[in-house]
C-alpha cells in the first residue's frame, strides 16, 4: 500500500510543526488546541509518519519531533487507528530505519518500541525477524538503526521475548547478538552486548544455554578502546556476578584485576559501573576469600575515587559559601512523602544508605542526587567494611592520616567522607583513635568551605553513640553546641546536613539532651525566621525527633512557649492541601505526645483541622470513584498523616480527647477509613481505634456492636 499525502493538509502539518517549536506560551496553545483537532483525523498520524520517514527536505529537528508526536498518539490512542493508518506506519517504520540520520533513526526506533510495548510484538510477526535480518545489512546505519530499535525492545519488552507466546524468539536472537561482539563498529558492539545485558538478571534460558559463549566474548572484549562498550561489559559483569556466580569462580582474580583497572578509568562513567562490582561482591558469601589479598590496591582506589572532581563542585556550587538568603527554587524541593508513624523507619537507615551528605533523597541538584562515582566508592567502602571491620584498617589508616590534615580542602574532605563511611563497619577498630579524631571533626565545623562543614557534620552523626556513650563534657557538650551553630549556618547545604545530624544526635542521646534543653530549643526555633522552603522541611524533622527522644521534659511552660508559637504560625500559614502538611503534622504528633496536657491550649484547633482533612479526602474519594473522568484521584497521605497526628493526640492528652471526640463525627470517619483499599490508611486508622480505646473507650463502645 502507498498512501500519498494532500499537499495543502502536508503544509498545514509542517506549520504546526514549525511553531511548536516557538517558545512563546500562546502559540504553544494554539498548537495544543490545533493537535486536538487533527488528532479527530485517523490519516493525520499518515501525514505525521510521511514527515518522519519521507520528507527528507526538511530538517532533522521537525523530523523527529513529528515523530515524537506520533509516538504521543500511538501511546494514547493506538487502538482507535484504523488497520491501513497502522500498517502504514509499521511498514514506513521498517523501510527507514537506516535512515542517514541517527537522529531519525533513534525516533523510529522509539516509534517502533511504542508500538511494540502496545502488545503489538504479537501481532506484528514480522518485526524481530526483520530487524534481525536488518542486521546482516551492508549499510552500517540500516545495521545501527535496526540495532537501536532492538536495544530498545529488549529494554521494554524482556519478558516477553523470553515467553511462549512468540515461540521464544530469544533462542534465535542471542546467538545473533552473540556474533556481533567481534563487529569493527564499536557502537554496533556496543549495542549488541546492552540487548544481551537485558536478560542476565532474569536468567533468560536462551542465554544460560549460551553463557560461557558471552562470558568468553566479554573477556576478549575487556579491553576495547571504546568507553561505552567498556561500560557495557562491566555492567555484565556486575550482574553475572549476582546470577551466575559460579561460571566467573575460575576467572575471580583476572576479573577482579580487570574492576581495579576500570574503576580508575578515565571516563567516570565507565568507573562508576566498574565500581558496582565491588558493591555486588560485598553480598557475596566469597567475598572476604576472593578480596583479602586485593585489598591494599583496591581500598586506595576508593578512597580516591571519594573526591569530589571539579565538576561536582561546580554542580554543587561549592564556592558559594552565604546562599541562605537565596530563595529555593520548587524544583530543588523532591516530593516528600509521609512516613506513617505506625512503620517507623529508622533515621539512621535512611541517612546512610548511598550516603555522601546526609539525606540522598533530599539532595537539592538532579545532577547530583543521580548515583556517582563519589557516591558509589563511598557505599562500596560501608559495605566492605561490614565485611573486613577491623581487617580493613591497617589498609586505610595511613591513608587517613595524610587525607584528614591535607591543606587542600577537597583532598581534607574525602577523607572526613572516608572516616564516616567505615564509621558503622570499623567501629570496634576506631575507638583508640576517636578521643583525637572527635576533637579534630568538631574542629572542622567550623572549616572555612562549606563542603567540608557539611560533611563533618554527617560524618559526626555517625558517630554520634561513641560521643553520647562518654562523659558529657568530654564530647557530646562541645559537639552539640558546634551542631546547634551550623544549624544557623550561612549555607543552605551545611544547615540541612547539621539538621539530620543533629536529629540522630538526639535519637542516640535522648535525655542526656534535657539540661540543654532551653539553649536547644531557642537555636531550632531561631532558624524558623532564618531557613528557605526546603531546609524548613528537615528542621521539622528535627523537632519531632527532639520530642521523641526527650518526651515529657519537654512540658515545661517555657519550653512550650519558645516552641508552640512559630509552629502554630506554619500551621495557620499552610493550606489544606499543601504538601508541606506532612512533615508539619507529624513533628505536631511527635510534639502532642511528648506533652501531654501540656498540648491541651493548642489541641481543638489542630484536632478539628485533622478531622476535615480526613473527611475531604474522603469526599474526594467518594467522588473520584463514582466520575474518575470529572474528578482527581485524592493524595489519601493528607488522610493518613492527620490520622497519625490524632493518634499523637489521643496517646499525648488520653484522657482530655474525650470531650474532642464527643463534638465530632471522628468514629463515623474511621469506620469508613478502617475500609479504605490503602494498606496505609486502614493500618493508621486501626493504630487510632486502639488509640481511641485506651483514651475514651466510652466513644468506641457504642461502635463496636
Amino acid at each position: 500500500m502507498d498512501w500519498r499525502p494532500d499537499e495543502e493538509g502536508l503544509q498545514q502539518v509542517l506549520q504546526l510543526l514549525k511553531d511548536s517549536q516557538s517558545p512563546d506560551t500562546a502559540t504553544q496553545r494554539v498548537v495544543q488546541d490545533k493537535l486536538k483537532q487533527l488528532n479527530q483525523y485517523p490519516d493525520f498520524n499518515n501525514y505525521l509518519i510521511f514527515v518522519l520517514t519521507r520528507l527528507k527536505s526538511e530538517d532533522e529537528p521537525t523530523r523527529s519531533l513529528s515523530g515524537l508526536i506520533l509516538k504521543n498518539n500511538v501511546k494514547a490512542h493506538y487502538q482507535n487507528f484504523p488497520q491501513p493508518v497502522s500498517e502504514f506506519i509499521k511498514q514506513e517504520c521498517l523501510n527507514s530505519i537506516g535512515d542517514s540520520s541517527s537522529l531519525i533513526r533513534a525516533t523510529i526506533g522509539i516509534l517502533i518500541t511504542t508500538i511494540a510495548s502496545k502488545g503489538e510484538l504479537q501481532t506484528w510477526p514480522e518485526l524481530l525477524p526483520q530487524l534481525c535480518n536488518l542486521l546482516n545489512s551492508e549499510d552500517y546505519n540500516t545495521c545501527e538503526g535496526a540495532f537501536g530499535a532492538l536495544q530498545k525492545i529488549c529494554e521494554d519488552s524482556s519478558e516477553l521475548l523470553d515467553s511462549d507466546a512468540l515461540n521464544r524468539p530469544l533462542n534465535i536472537m542471542i546467538p545473533k547478538f552473540l556474533q556481533f561482539f567481534k563487529h569493527c563498529s564499536p557502537k554496533i558492539r556496543s549495542h549488541a552486548i546492552a540487548c544481551v545485558n537485558q536478560f542476565i538478571t532474569d536468567r533468560a534460558q536462551a542465554l544460560m544455554d549460551n553463557i560461557d559463549t558471552f562470558i568468553e566474548h566479554l573477556f576478549a572484549l575487556a579491553v576495547d578502546e571504546d568507553p561505552e562498550v567498556r561500560k557495557n561489559v562491566c555492567r555484565a559483569l556486575v550482574m553475572l556476578l549476582e546470577v551466575r556466580i559460579d561460571r566467573l569462580l575460575p576467572h575471580m582474580h583476572s576479573i577482579i584485576q580487570y574492576m581495579l583497572q576500570r574503576t580508575q578509568d578515565s571516563d567516570e562513567n565507565v568507573a562508576l559501573e566498574a565500581c558496582e562490582f565491588w558493591l555486588t561482591l560485598a553480598d557475596q558469601p566469597i567475598c572476604k576469600d576472593a578480596l583479602s589479598s586485593h585489598l591494599l590496591q583496591l581500598i586506595p582506589i576508593l578512597v580516591n575515587g571519594m573526591k569530589y572532581n571539579e565538576i561536582d563542585i561546580i554542580l554543587l556550587k561549592g564556592d558559594v559559601e552565604e546562599d541562605e538568603t537565596v530563595p529555593d527554587s520548587e524544583q530543588d524541593i523532591k516530593p516528600r512523602f509521609h512516613k506513617s508513624r505506625t512503620v517507623t523507619l529508622q533515621h539512621e537507615e535512611e541517612r546512610v544508605e548511598g550516603e555522601d551528605d546526609g539525606d540522598d533523597e533530599d539532595d537539592d541538584d538532579d545532577t547530583l542526587s543521580d548515583w556517582n562515582l563519589r557516591k558509589c566508592s563511598a557505599a562500596a567502602l560501608d559495605v566492605l567494611a561490614n565485611v573486613f571491620r577491623e581487617e580493613l584498617l591497617p589498609h586505610l589508616l595511613p591513608l587517613l592520616k595524610g587525607l584528614l590534615f591535607h591543606p587542600e580542602w577537597v583532598i581534607k574532605e574525602s577523607g572526613i567522607l572516608v572516616l564516616g563511611a567505615i564509621a558503622e563497619g570499623c567501629m570496634q577498630g576506631m575507638v583508640p583513635y576517636l578521643p583525637e579524631l572527635i576533637p579534630h571533626l568538631i574542629q572542622c565545623l567550623s572549616d572555612k568551605k562549606a563542603l567540608v562543614r557539611s560533611i563533618a557534620c554527617w560524618t559526626l552523626s555517625r558517630y554520634a553513640h561513641w560521643v553520647v556513650s562518654q562523659p558529657p563534657d568530654l564530647y557530646l557538650k562541645p559537639l552539640m553546641t558546634e551542631l546547634l551553630k551550623r544549624i544557623l549556618d550561612s549555607n543552605k547545604r551545611v544547615q540541612e546536613a547539621a539538621c539530620s545530624a543533629f536529629a540522630t544526635l538526639e535519637e542516640e542521646a535522648c535525655t542526656e539532651l534535657v539540661p540543654y534543653l532551653s539553649f536547644i530549643l531557642d537555636t531550632l526555633v531561631f532558624a524558623f525566621g532564618k531557613y528557605q522552603h526546603k531546609n524548613l522541611l528537615i528542621l521539622y524533622d528535627a523537632i519531632g525527633t527532639l520530642a521523641d527522644s526527650v518526651g515529657h521534659h519537654l512540658n515545661q511552660p517555657e519550653y512550650i512557649q519558645k516552641l508552640m508559637p512559630p509552629l502554630i504560625q506554619k500551621w495557620n500559614e499552610l493550606k489544606d492541601e499543601d504538601k508541606d502538611l506532612f512533615p508539619l503534622l507529624e513533628c505536631l504528633s511527635s510534639i502532642a505526645t511528648a506533652l501531654q496536657s501540656g498540648f491541651l491550649p493548642y489541641c481543638e484547633p489542630v484536632y478539628q483541622r485533622c478531622v476535615t482533612l480526613v473527611q475531604k479526602t474522603l469526599a474526594q474519594a467518594m467522588m473520584y470513584s463514582q466520575h474518575p473522568d470529572q474528578y482527581e484521584a485524592p493524595d489519601k497521605d493528607f488522610m493518613i498523616v492527620a490520622l497519625d497526628l490524632l493518634s499523637g493526640l489521643a496517646e499525648g492528652l488520653g484522657g482530655h480527647v474525650e470531650q474532642l471526640v464527643a463534638r465530632s463525627n471522628i468514629m463515623t470517619l474511621l469506620f469508613q477509613c478502617m475500609q479504605d483499599i490503602m494498606p496505609e490508611v486502614r493500618q493508621s486508622s486501626f493504630a487510632l481505634l486502639g488509640d481511641l480505646t485506651k483514651a475514651c473507650f466510652l466513644h468506641v463502645k457504642p461502635c463496636i456492636c
